[in-house]
């Protein structure tokens, strides 16, 4: 977890004096290195690749490029316009209609939280790093809808940056590998792990409800195989019976995985989500579909659709779907929302700089 507290606006105020202070051509000071404690549930220390490690400035300015819709072309949308703190960076929405076009887009904008230890980033698994995931919607005509060319232009030109960007990289020049790494940076900080839960599971004064225990024992039953370990994912992905046929429109975005992997045997697929802050992160699924818990695990009892990619954990001794009771339902959905945690989405140190 991570607590910049007045760090964050010393470290501001002190990158703005060395600007205003020293030569441009001058070399900048070694940025300053940025431990991010992995919580005991989570792991031992948080992902970060060698080119791209974590430093105090790194992050600060990351953060600070989140929330600026310098990053669209339009400046007009940030990459908080659809990712909200309060909802667990995602935006309550189904297919959102607030990028540069106005056209509503085919997938649903997915919460980040522990991006760090993924394995595939967007819902097919088709950006390799969080660097490379950030260029999606920056440049997508209906999202921010960018040239990468100006956008680079705006930010060299502007009264902030070049310091920003040199104090975090020590360059004088601003390109989009360094754009990337900086939200990177900021992003693989977005831990969420101490929801009620993690603070029963680490023995820190969190208390379940027997009806809550129950849940969570059924939760461990019959939605752990995909919804697996403390991430409530397993990061890989599965075909869980929404649909049966799969289009071949918009870039045959209905393959899901398949669309990415080029195989048959993945058509249908998604990445399994995390359940964290899920009683936040309404509507569910890929394409928002479901509005409610409830409509999500009726799905699971009585609406998944056979195909030739099903999972087969949902078609078992001849039956399709997930077996389950209405009181068992509403245990599991009890269980669920100890899953929120409010330290994340009321966080100072990942919300808009003032």
């Amino acid at each position: 977890m991570i607590r910049f507290g007045k760090y964050v606006w010393v470290g501001l105020v002190s990158l703005a004096g060395f600007a205003a202070c020293t030569n441009s051509k001058m070399p900048a000071p070694e940025p300053e290195p940025f431990t991010v404690t992995a919580p005991a549930n989570l792991g031992t220390s948080v992902p970060a690749p060698e080119r791209n490690p974590f430093t105090r400035e790194g992050v600060l300015l990351g953060r600070k490029l989140f929330y600026d819709p310098i990053l669209s072309g339009n400046n007009k949308i940030s990459c908080a316009t659809c990712h909200l703190p309060e909802k667990a960076f995602s935006d309550g929405l189904a297919l959102s209609t607030n990028g540069a076009s106005g056209q509503a887009l085919h997938r649903s904008a997915p919460p980040l939280q522990n991006l760090a230890w993924h394995k595939g980033w967007f819902w097919d698994g088709g950006a390799k790093d969080i660097e490379s995931l950030n260029f999606g919607p920056i440049k997508h005509a209906d999202e921010m809808a960018q040239n990468l060319t100006e956008l680079v232009k705006e930010l060299q030109n502007h009264s902030e940056y070049p310091r920003l960007f040199k104090a975090a990289f020590r360059t004088d020049t601003i390109s989009t590998a360094l754009l990337t790494r900086a939200l990177a940076q900021f992003e693989r900080t977005l831990i969420s792990a101490n929801s009620r839960y993690d603070k029963y599971v680490r023995n820190e004064g969190g208390k379940l409800s027997s009806q809550e225990l129950e849940g969570l024992s059924l939760f461990r039953q019959k939605c752990a195989s995909c919804h697996a370990t403390d991430f409530f994912t397993d990061h890989d992905y599965h075909n869980n019976g929404l649909d049966n046929t799969y289009s071949e429109a918009h870039e045959a975005l209905a393959w899901g995985r398949g669309r990415i992997s080029e195989k048959p045997e993945d058509i249908g697929k998604y990445k399994t989500p995390t359940l964290r802050n899920i009683a936040l992160t309404a509507p569910y699924m890929h394409d928002g579909r479901f509005k409610t818990l409830e409509e999500v695990l009726d799905h699971y009892r009585s609406g998944v659709k056979v195909s030739a990619t099903l999972d087969a954990r949902l078609q078992q001794n001849g039956k399709t779907g997930i077996e389950m009771t209405e009181e068992e339902k509403t245990r599991i959905i009890q269980f669920l929302q100890t899953l929120t945690d409010p330290e994340f989405t009321s966080n100072p140190d990942f919300s808009a700089p003032r």
